[in-house]
């Protein structure tokens, strides 16, 4: 069972629900900035706390130091597979609290971006779109193998820092070429920032979130 924060939305009886994952070593308290910066009055957010403490905040799944873009997973698959797993099934019981798929956004960055793609392209049903932040792939090949029918209906928007000092942009744009080759629409933007989320990339994402719900 993962630790979340339900924040409602401005606008009562709204649907509409933007799942939002962590970094590593960080929390959900990181991330309550994400309503305001949002201003989306029909929002409603979920703030999720990953399930293994690490120093203080919580991380997603077991990583080596040696790099974070690597040809060997074997460290971290099993884990990655495992929160696949735990947030598929958050996914699910949005769906049974009245939050329609198609009403909803999975959001991350960095460990949270991975667990975005991970989970969202594997995910059965169609979600109102994919964010995800400075973050990277697992196993390209290997998701696009284990991808569901309808990943390749998914709306994708990963951006990236040309000057990440942890997650090498040329690295990942490779794989989310990858991706792309196997028919994942994914739009990809690279900004001029090491590993955060500068307000313009904010700005740019809410702009994203607004096209992928039809007009109220």
């Amino acid at each position: 069972m993962l630790e979340t924060k339900f924040i409602p939305a401005q606008e009562r009886d709204s649907k509409r629900l933007m799942v939002v994952l962590h970094g590593l070593g960080d929390s959900m308290a990181g991330y309550a900035w994400v309503p305001q910066a949002m201003q989306l009055g029909w929002m409603n957010y979920l703030l999720v706390n990953a399930p293994d403490e690490y120093y203080g905040g919580y991380s997603w799944y077991e990583i080596l130091m040696t790099g974070a873009v690597s040809s060997d997973h074997s460290h971290s698959g099993p884990t990655v597979r495992r929160s696949v797993k735990l947030l598929s099934g958050l996914l699910d019981a949005q769906r049974d609290a009245g939050f329609p798929s198609n009403q909803t956004i999975l959001f991350g960055f960095s460990q949270g971006c991975l667990m975005t793609l991970e989970t969202g392209l594997r995910y059965p049903h169609r979600l109102a779109a994919l964010i995800g932040v400075s973050g990277y792939v697992l196993e390209p090949a290997t998701l696009l193998k284990e991808a569901a029918p309808v990943a390749k209906e998914q709306r994708v928007l990963v951006t990236h820092g040309r000057q990440d000092e942890l997650i090498p942009c040329f690295a990942v744009k490779e794989q989310i070429e990858q991706l792309r080759a196997g028919g994942i629409p994914i739009e990809w933007h690279e900004v001029n920032k090491p590993h955060t989320i500068l307000d313009e990339e904010a700005r740019m994402i809410r702009e994203y979130i607004v096209k992928s719900f039809p007009p109220r």
